[in-house]
């Protein structure tokens, strides 16, 4: 469990995911929350969400992984509100000197500048195009977004530049870029994955405690697939003896709301999320606690995780196995493996600025 120190009582923290803010692995001290000394009774105010802003350098982050199949990201955002207690992208907040627990999903960081930045990079001389995806880390549709609007303004500027790009969102914000999203899609420059976890809107609620129901998720796979954008469904993460028994019945209403593909990925326990996944298990589902973590051990040599390339993803072992024939067997007979043409590189082009001397052709 938590450590008692940094434990955040329920009353305070409704509508969240992580029961800590424990330290992050970098910092050399451990920060307690201890009481004044005063033998007043206080109470102490529910946890909100607060916003800072950043101004980056940089916006494209290159990654060479073999599991991955794209090189290039960007993040609008540090830090994600939907608070999903699996996320593998909560270590992340511990490069800021915040905790992965309740900071990362309670203490977020805008980039304004996003946009400004993005242009500048694809503009460079030596630029060369090729997909882009966008929530790979944090979700481009978190809450905030619609309020900053940050992410439609980088959509913007792919669009202006007739760059690709492949989403990945749980948000059903991504309905409002439908516009955009549509002349991207014509011209074979956009794809968009939508992530559904459970069909079970209870369980939702408890492990991403501010996504959409998943009844609302199949909603937005209908919508953008009615504007001619092709969606994936994403079973991910398929977590052993919670919700993996789900796996057919989540690509079954993905292809019934018009999804033309799909993926899955095992649940991730990387650095800091091992122990707030244990946490949460203890808390919401102590029954099934121990089947749990032994079905993901199987999977990773014992280990709660483990980040060998080619096996991080799926684990490996029977388990593993099956849940990957399961898979295959549902898309085979759902029509959701054909293979997807892919995002077109060749139509990019730096739109003119004002004051551009005009080409002769």
């Amino acid at each position: 469990m938590c450590a008692a120190s940094r434990f955040i009582d329920k009353e305070r923290r409704k509508g969240r995911g992580a029961a800590s803010r424990d330290s992050g692995r970098f910092e050399r001290l451990a920060y307690e929350d201890a009481h004044d000394g005063w033998e007043i009774p206080e109470e102490l105010p529910p946890l909100r969400t607060e916003v800072s802003e950043e101004r980056p350098r940089s916006l494209i982050n290159y990654v060479r992984s073999p599991d991955l199949p794209f090189d290039r990201t960007i993040n609008p955002y540090r830090g994600c509100e939907h608070g999903c207690i699996y996320c593998f992208a909560r270590p992340t907040h511990a490069y800021l000197g915040l905790s992965p627990g309740l900071d990362f999903e309670t203490r977020l960081i805008a980039r304004p500048d996003a946009p400004e930045v993005l242009a500048r990079e694809l503009r460079a001389k030596r630029y060369l195009p090729a997909p882009l995806a966008i929530g790979t880390n944090t979700d481009p549709y978190q809450p905030i977004e619609r309020d900053r609007g940050i992410m439609r303004a980088c959509l913007e500027v792919l669009r202006d530049f007739r760059h690709p790009v492949a989403i990945v969102t749980k948000g059903t914000l991504i309905e409002r870029d439908i516009d955009i999203l549509s002349q991207m899609a014509a011209a074979g420059l956009v794809r968009v994955g939508i992530s559904v976890t459970t069909l079970d809107a209870d369980l939702a609620r408890r492990m991403e405690p501010r996504v959409p129901s998943p009844a609302r998720r199949l909603q937005t796979i209908r919508q953008l697939s009615a504007a001619g954008i092709p969606v994936r469904v994403m079973a991910s993460p398929m977590v052993p003896a919670l919700t993996d028994p789900e796996l057919e019945k989540i690509l079954e209403a993905g292809a019934a709301a018009g999804a033309c593909s799909a993926s899955w990925i095992m649940l991730r326990l990387p650095l800091e999320v091992a122990p707030l996944w244990r946490a949460w298990l203890e808390e919401h589902y102590p029954g099934r606690a121990a089947r749990v973590m032994a079905r993901l051990r199987e999977m990773h040599g014992g280990q709660d995780y483990s980040a060998q390339w080619h096996r991080r993803m799926r684990g490996e072992g029977s388990y593993a196995q099956l849940i990957a024939q399961r898979f295959d067997k549902a898309v085979r007979r759902l029509g959701l493996d054909a293979e997807q043409p892919a995002l077109r590189s060749d139509l990019f082009r730096a739109p003119a600025r004002a004051g551009d001397q005009l080409s002769l052709f």
